[in-house]
Formats: structure tokens, sequence, C-alpha cells
């Protein structure tokens, strides 16, 4: 297997997909922000001062596909047919008594490239946003598990995330 982002010498270089097939796309992608209970619920019955963290988190993240071309190096622009930042609120504490906010993202279109950067965009910067909205009322928030949950279209044909499987190595 080559990397597909450099050309025959081994200098970095954007993919010519002027040849590819135009198929419909998909691409899921989660994080988890980490949070103490009590965090969990000021977002959950909207009490912070900086306003609705999962509205805004949910617009940053749309956002955040859209520009994913401006963010990422050699990722192409994309004419996205579906953007969706999706929450869940995971309030049973862990082992280490944390709660959490569960981010699911999905991007779609009619194209000749992949839309898993733009989801994992999604997901992280819905994360970042959350991280910052919540900041001031809890020191000890953390960034988990950004990935792709599942690939859909083009010719790599479809991936799934299992979670029991050897991930090391494995492409996306």
């Amino acid at each position: 297997m080559s990397l597909t982002h450099t050309d025959h010498e081994g200098k970095a270089s954007m993919v010519d997909v002027g040849q590819k097939e135009i198929t419909r796309r998909e691409a899921r992608a989660e994080g988890y922000v980490y949070m103490a209970p009590a965090t969990l619920l000021l977002v959950k019955d909207n009490a912070l001062k900086k306003g609705d963290v999962l509205g805004v988190a949910r617009i940053a993240g749309i956002q955040a596909a859209k520009q994913c071309s401006q963010l990422v190096p050699l990722c192409h622009p994309l004419m996205l047919s579906y953007i969706g930042v999706e929450f869940a609120l995971e309030d049973a504490p862990s082992a280490d008594g944390q709660a959490r906010i569960r981010i699911e993202t999905c991007c779609r279109l009619n194209g000749q490239t992949g839309v898993e950067i733009e989801a994992l965009t999604a997901a992280s910067v819905a994360a970042l946003t959350i991280f910052d909205m919540c900041k001031a009322a809890d020191k000890k928030m953390h960034i988990e598990g950004i990935r792709v949950l599942e690939k859909s279209g083009g010719n790599s044909g479809h991936y799934l995330f299992d979670a029991g499987a050897d991930v090391a190595g494995s492409a996306v």
C-alpha cells in the first residue's frame, strides 16, 4: 500500500480525482467530550453563561465540514449535500466519575472523492466548541475517541468500524 498524497518523487501532492467515477459517498464519525456530571447538567439545562452549547456546537461542526479544504492541506473542496451533527448526553458516570457528550457526524455527497475528513473535522470542531463553551465550568474536561465509524462509496467500498477488531494498520 502506498500513500495517496505523494507524487512519484515522494513530494506532497493533491490527488487527481478527475478520472474517478461520481458515486454516492457517505461517512460517519464520532468523538467524545468527557466532563464532570455537574457540567453535563449545566449543558442539559442550558444554564451556561455562553448560551446554547449544543446548538452552537452543531453549527460549528456543520461550518467546519463546509470549510474542510481551507483547514486541511490537499483536501478537495466539496459540494456536500448533507451534513449532520448529533449529540447524546451520557450522564451515567464512568469508572473515573466522568460524564460525557457523544458527538456523531454524517457527511454525504455525490462526487469523486470521499468525505471522511469532512465528517472527522465536523466531530472535532463540535468537540472543541463544547470544550470552549464549558471550560470556565470544568477545567478537567478532555476530548477522546475521534474516529471514522463508517464510510461508503468509491472504489474502496464499505468500511465499518469494529470496536473488537485490531484497528492498528487498518486503512480507511
